[in-house]
């Protein structure tokens, strides 16, 4: 088999990363909340009812902005039940998830987990557009933010919060586009609702960051043309506009869904070409950016099934994918997906956190441990800081049943500020190695300091309760770097991390 090759040059870069690239995202949806991160029986909970088993692998997972709190969640969201003493909290039903929410963790709740993180950990407020509106946008926007001498404000301080919470970065509803939300509407009536809420909460304070909602896929029928009448009434309100997508392996198609990076780039590619031009038939100078607020491997078919049958239970084990390292290489290529479109991909958001479709797992009053897909996590958020190097790949290609021939290789490259480079890149092959060759142009890199590779002879190996590490990244011989020239070995389906120094 021949190489796949690519040339790396500090001249031709795509963008700097934004930290919130490594977003994730906390809903009140089965147990990613409680029992999740909030389990206050728990042996490891701290005095605010936190699991500091969970903080700590946050911590390592390194996510930054994480959204809340939700998701299909807030447009049934009365934020007001979720402040003030717990004991006084009213119980609701959730239409989104067919639970019951008691509201034990609330507003407070949230914002004392970030600050536990750490000062990375920023809070993603998203409101109620879907049974609400303006008016309780603006209020929960006085309680959270207002330092004091108002009622709203005085009340969050007289509930223990004397420092107001400071978010700054306010989604505009969630999915609105969808049939399935709780207050589905129109692009039209959406894009309207929009634009008056964020001119109102801007009145309060005009540097806040809005995200609008853009289509809940690039397969919804009204994808694109939801986006340019969103935007055509929001364009100078908003700063952002979101993208979701979840991917599947679907009637067996393994080759296909290896390559499900391709639809996720050809949707930013869309949603870019979208934006800009509104903002050309506007004549504005602005750039919208993108906020990939809800991405990740999820096996969305069997949801439904197991929604359906709910009767209103509290925190119910819903959507718990347990990972394999096919999974786990999917997302990856989703990981490079978004580094590659780095100069408009400026926030992106994991979903979910813990247990929910998420990298980390737990059992109640038992432990936590690592899924598969938390490791490419991991590794990009730390080493993938800095300037996104154009990567242009010559790769051998494989046929698909979706996206017709497809290249074996999917790679990016970043260098950070102190000039070293790494390499993330992807085999999609599930039998042979694939020979890498990168050519290296005015970098100063002299030497290979890691390759690492996740993968396995058993493409369906997971990490479980009883096996908690069955799969972890492994060291790979044989990578050099000789004559500005980096030569590797990828192994079949493999998620590879090449750091160069």
């Amino acid at each position: 088999m021949r190489s796949a090759r690519f040339t790396l040059d500090p001249a031709f870069t795509v963008g700097t990363v934004d930290p919130r690239l490594f977003g994730s995202f906390v809903e009140h949806l089965g147990r990613c909340v409680y029992t999740g991160i909030f389990e206050p029986d728990h042996p490891s909970a701290d005095a605010s009812g936190l699991r500091t088993d969970v903080l700590e692998l946050v911590r390592e997972l390194g996510v930054t902005a994480i959204r809340y709190p939700g998701g299909n969640f807030v447009s049934g969201y009365k934020w007001e039940d979720s402040v003030g003493p717990v004991e006084e909290r009213p119980r609701r039903l959730d239409l989104a998830w067919r639970s019951t929410e008691t509201n034990r963790f609330g507003l407070s709740e949230y914002i004392a987990f970030l600050k536990k993180i750490g000062p990375q950990a920023e809070p993603m407020m998203a409101v109620n557009l879907g049974t609400r509106g303006v008016a309780e946008a603006l209020e929960l926007q006085e309680y959270a933010n207002h330092p004091s001498g108002t009622a709203l404000s005085d009340l969050r301080i007289a509930h223990g919060d004397k420092d107001p919470f400071g978010i700054r970065l306010w989604c505009l509803g969630n999915e609105m586009d969808g049939p399935w939300q709780t207050g589905h509407k129109t692009a039209a009536e959406y894009g309207r609702l929009a634009a008056e809420t964020a001119r109102a909460m801007r009145q309060i304070d005009p540097h806040l960051e809005l995200v609008a909602c853009g289509s809940s896929g690039q397969s919804m029928a009204t994808f694109a043309e939801w986006e340019a009448t969103v935007l055509q009434e929001t364009y100078d309100l908003v700063d952002h506009i979101s993208l979701h997508a979840y991917y599947e392996p679907l009637d067996g198609d393994i080759d296909s869904f290896l390559a499900s990076a391709v639809d996720m780039e050809s949707f930013i590619e869309n949603v870019v070409a979208t934006c800009d031009h509104v903002g050309a038939r506007l004549k504005s100078k602005k750039k919208i950016n993108l906020s990939f607020d809800e991405w990740n491997v999820w096996y969305m078919s069997r949801t439904d099934a197991q929604v359906s049958a709910l009767d209103w239970p509290e925190a119910p084990r819903l959507l718990e994918d347990n990972y394999s390292v096919l999974d786990a290489v999917v997302f990856g290529s989703l990981l490079i997906a978004l580094l590659r479109h780095a100069d408009r991909v400026t926030v992106a958001c994991l979903a979910q956190l813990v247990n929910v479709i998420a990298p980390i797992m737990t059992e109640p009053g038992g432990p936590a441990w690592r899924q598969t897909t938390f490791f490419p996590f991991a590794q990009a958020s730390k080493y993938g800081r800095g300037q996104v190097l154009d990567v242009r790949v010559d790769s051998p290609t494989y046929p698909t049943g979706k996206y017709g021939d497809t290249d074996l290789l999917h790679a990016t490259a970043v260098r950070a500020e102190d000039g070293t480079v790494t390499v993330f890149a992807v085999n999609r092959s599930r039998t042979e190695p694939l020979p890498l060759e990168v050519a290296l142009a005015g970098l100063n890199l002299s030497r290979v300091v890691e390759h690492s590779a996740l993968a396995d002879a058993d493409p369906d190996a997971r990490n479980t309760l009883t096996d908690p590490e069955r799969v972890t990244p492994h060291p790979v011989e044989g990578a050099a770097l000789t004559d500005g020239t980096l030569t590797a070995t990828l192994e079949p389906l493999s998620w590879n991390v090449i750091r160069l120094a």
